[in-house]
């Protein structure tokens, strides 16, 4: 009876040790088999929490689970994104992790998360930022804009939001490489930047598209340029920086989906699958097209690459914009 029961506890141990080995990895073909969370840090209705939609309602027609938004704004991101960071790693609950959540990392001295503490999985939309001018604004081109700011040093006014964001980023990245004396004056939200710039108290001015495309399309604002590396196909005609004479130029707002750093690599790698699949949806596509932005996902080492880029590409123009580190 003693062996038999020593028998039967040596099976015992031997099946527990395969499912040890076995899990996760052995069910991420399941996966995702219950509701997913997408933890956004903006309030609804912005640019990422509509692009964060459109993904989670193509996915929960993709996969048939449920994808669910939970909009949890406020301190800069932070508090939702070290919820997600340190959070349980079994791929249900990601974060919509942007541009900005990276580059907090060189603007801060020290943050309750790490860029370590994620596994990203895939982006899911880029956004491009536009360099406008008032609809009646002299200036025709960027060439127009730099000979003005280079007759008058000193004298021109460009607007953007909060220091430190892309659009303020891109602003300084744009004196930088055009040699010019202007004053980068930061607002508190986008209205406040356009009022300024149709006021004439800023006479250009950085925001992402999906902020001002009305504005364009109605031609209060002019687009003289995008600010990505390739023209953006809702404003074919509008040439990028690169284009006009700053060679190299690129800025760029992005999303995409991050999971804790404990996640396991065949979880990470299935939803990158889903992420693709959505990615590649002609009706996504053009809902983010309408919306300003371009689907775009990528390989989980492909979205890891695009952070570390733009953790040293910033800090550089941080460090010499003088941008006190908070």
């Amino acid at each position: 009876m003693l062996r038999e029961i020593a028998r039967y506890l040596r099976l015992f141990v031997a099946a527990l040790c395969l499912i040890s080995c076995l899990s996760p990895n052995a069910f991420a073909d399941e996966y995702p088999s219950r509701t997913l969370t997408i933890v956004v840090p903006y309030g609804p209705g912005g640019a990422g929490d509509l692009t964060a939609r459109i993904f989670a309602q193509k996915m929960t027609e993709l996969t048939k689970a449920s994808v669910v938004i939970l909009n949890r704004p406020g301190a800069g991101f932070v508090n939702s994104a070290t919820m997600v960071a340190h959070g349980k790693p079994d791929g249900y609950t990601a974060f919509l992790l942007g541009n900005g959540t990276a580059v907090a990392t060189q603007l801060f001295k020290s943050l309750p998360y790490k860029m370590s503490d994620f596994k990203h999985v895939s982006t899911i939309s880029f956004f491009d930022l536009v360099l406008l001018v008032n609809g009646n604004s002299p200036f025709k081109s960027v060439a127009d804009l730099i000979a003005y700011a280079k007759a008058h040093p000193g004298k021109m006014n460009i607007g953007t939001i909060a220091t430190g964001s892309t659009q303020n980023l891109a602003a300084d990245l744009f004196k930088s490489m055009a040699g010019i004396d202007a004053q980068v004056v930061p607002y508190d939200s986008t209205s406040q930047v356009v009022t300024a710039l149709r006021g004439n108290e800023v006479q250009a001015a950085f925001e992402i598209m999906p902020s001002v495309i009305g504005q364009i399309t109605s031609k209060a604002l002019t687009p003289l340029a995008v600010t990505g590396d390739k023209r953006f196909s809702g404003l074919p005609n509008v040439p990028t920086l690169a284009e006009s004479g700053l060679k190299g130029y690129e800025a760029t707002s992005w999303n995409g989906l991050s999971l804790p750093g404990g996640t396991p690599d065949a979880i990470v790698d299935a939803l990158a699958k889903d992420a693709a699949a959505v990615g590649a949806s002609p009706d996504v596509r053009k809902k983010l097209l309408d919306l300003g932005a371009d689907a775009r996902s990528s390989t989980p080492a492909e979205m890891t690459a695009r952070v570390k880029a733009d953790q040293d590409k910033w800090k550089v123009v941080i460090d010499k914009a003088g941008i006190p580190r908070q």
